[in-house]
């Protein structure tokens, strides 16, 4: 966790389609102008967490810092809005670093599909039928037959989004590690998951893959038919999320824990 400690002077605001979100759009842009995101210096989100999700996607590859302030339904992810001083607080802003997760999918038709996911990657059963699901860590087997309605592997960032709602735990921000979390687990019907170095390679392999379908899903990408999936943490792509001192995404998580 760092301070920006940089003047940010061509803000590129993007927004949400909510009546608030895009209100707050025509506000801001009027009042700090609207920079072009290719040019800019900081990308402004208005939205909610949905929103924020898509902008860290379209420019995790920008190097861009992204500020996001809540004009949405979640707002776990944004901070809160204001319109005035916006200069000052981008410049006394805190960085959090975060890294996606690249999905790679070889589907029925032994296609490879590849995806990134900010907050997690899901399979899940595409059918009345219980997927039979296969988890080797980095090629070594340690889990021959998962039976449920799928299984997931999330990043802390994801950690306290659909992770924690399936009874994963919650990770630090900062903490070099994944989470492997089962999704409605029959057999074995006591494995709560795996805590794992953000360095394992995550391979699930589907059994009886024609019998019983499985989709892959990284945040919002879907694969449908998958037969293995390769999950990994690219720590090629470096995201720089920025929050208000005291609202930062350590301090929330960490919150998360103690109920509140």
């Amino acid at each position: 966790m760092s301070r920006s400690n940089q003047r940010f002077e061509q803000i590129a605001f993007v927004a949400g389609t909510t009546p608030d979100a895009r209100e707050a759009y025509e506000r801001l842009g009027k009042r700090y102008g609207n920079a072009d995101p290719n040019s800019a210096d900081v990308i402004v989100a208005l939205g909610g967490d949905g929103l924020m999700l898509q902008t860290l996607h379209k420019f995790m590859k920008s190097g861009k810092p992204i500020y996001g302030m809540h004009r949405g339904t979640v707002g776990f992810l944004m901070n809160d809005f204001a319109e005035d001083d916006l200069n000052a607080r981008l410049a006394a802003a805190q960085i959090t670093v975060i890294h996606p997760l690249l999905m790679r999918a070889r589907d029925s038709q032994n296609r490879e599909h590849e995806h990134h996911a900010i907050n997690e990657v899901s399979l899940f059963r595409q059918s009345h039928q219980a997927a039979r699901l296969r988890i080797l860590i980095d090629g070594k087997a340690r889990l021959e037959e998962l039976v449920s309605d799928g299984v997931m592997v999330a990043t802390p960032a994801g950690s306290t989004a659909y992770n924690l709602s399936a009874q994963g735990p919650i990770i630090p921000i900062n903490a070099p590690m994944l989470a492997l979390t089962p999704i409605s687990p029959f057999r074995p019907r006591r494995w709560r998951g795996a805590l794992l170095p953000d360095t394992a390679k995550v391979t699930i392999e589907v059994g009886e893959a024609d019998k019983r379908p499985v989709a892959a899903v990284a945040d919002h990408d879907e694969v449908r038919s998958v037969r293995s999936v390769d999950i990994s943490m690219d720590h090629k792509i470096s995201i720089n999320m920025l929050f208000d001192p005291g609202h930062n995404l350590d301090e929330r998580i960490l919150r998360e824990q103690f109920g509140y």
